[in-house]
């Protein structure tokens, strides 16, 4: 991207992490090139490497950076790169960042300490190390569903006062009344991203600048026109185009995210199923569901 200031605004592809039929012991970089290519093809304006979506705990360190200097090398400016480099380690998280941002990261997204449980306090220092570690701009990812801790608005206001640099949050609280929050007490200091496809057109319609999207995997530009139509204001037909996707966003989580994701992608041929353990494939009738629901989609939009 080029020196003028990110906005962080828009659709945010958590990319997948495709792997060879082999138990998943490589990375399909083929099958990698190909989906960075459609999310670009899209107009997409940012790919998220290394995410959730991404398999990131199952990643070892080498392959976290391969992902991340390749997204960069693919995306040639034309979208913006938000490598996830967040750990339950504050130490790791300041290695893994900085090796981010040497790879030509735009920005590093760090998510919330999981397992630790880390008190209001720890979070904060953990966030502000961080952050001052790095010159790119940093994302705060929030997700207690995952990490068991909650980060607080007023915890996020502290971090924002102290860390320049730390420009959005991914909020995948589940809760609308959380971004409103944020928005209300810290207002355009920085800019709230949903973590939840299925609440992305209500948490724009409180302040939410955009979304960090697993179904865009599958459907990167219907994704990017529901959301850019919100954010225009065309609310009529963000609700139309929003509530046509709904199905697709819920099915994307029928089972542990990436596998409805993958399988999606798998059942139209671009990469493979296989995921790392300790997740499994879907099952057989969550297969047979996401192809469903996909194929309900696409009659619906012709």
């Amino acid at each position: 991207m080029s020196n003028t200031p990110i906005r962080f605004e828009g659709t945010f592809t958590a990319i997948v992490t495709p792997f060879k039929d082999d138990a998943g012991k490589s990375i399909d970089w083929d099958g990698y090139d190909k989906l960075v290519a459609a999310q670009l093809d899209a107009k997409v304006e940012g790919i998220v490497p290394c995410g959730t979506t991404g398999e990131s705990p199952a990643l070892d360190h080498e392959e976290q950076l391969e992902l991340i200097r390749r997204t960069v090398k693919l995306a040639k400016g034309k979208a913006i790169v938000l490598a996830g480099t967040g750990s339950n380690s504050t130490r790791a998280a300041i290695q893994l960042s900085q090796a981010a941002e040497r790879a030509g990261a735009d920005a590093v997204m760090v998510v919330v300490p999981y397992y630790n449980k880390p008190t209001q306090e720890g979070l904060v220092e953990h966030f502000v190390a961080v952050a001052a570690s790095v010159k790119v701009p940093v994302v705060v990812y929030n997700v207690p569903g995952r990490t068991s801790v909650d980060l607080s608005a007023a915890s996020l206001a502290k971090i924002c006062e102290r860390s320049p640099n730390v420009v959005a949050t991914k909020e995948a609280t589940g809760n609308v009344l959380r971004a409103q929050e944020i928005v209300r007490t810290i207002g355009d200091r920085i800019s709230v991203l949903c973590g939840d496809d299925a609440l992305t057109l209500p948490m724009i319609a409180v302040g939410a600048r955009g979304v960090i999207s697993v179904s865009s995997n599958v459907y990167p530009a219907e994704v990017t026109r529901a959301t850019r139509l919100a954010l225009d204001g065309k609310f009529e037909e963000a609700r139309r185009a929003h509530l046509a996707l709904c199905a697709v966003h819920e099915v994307m989580f029928v089972e542990a995210n990436p596998g409805p994701a993958k399988a999606a992608l798998a059942h139209r041929g671009l990469i493979g199923e296989v995921v790392r353990g300790p997740l499994a494939p879907v099952s057989a009738a969550s297969r047979a569901k996401v192809i469903e629901v996909l194929a309900a989609y696409e009659a619906r939009k012709s």
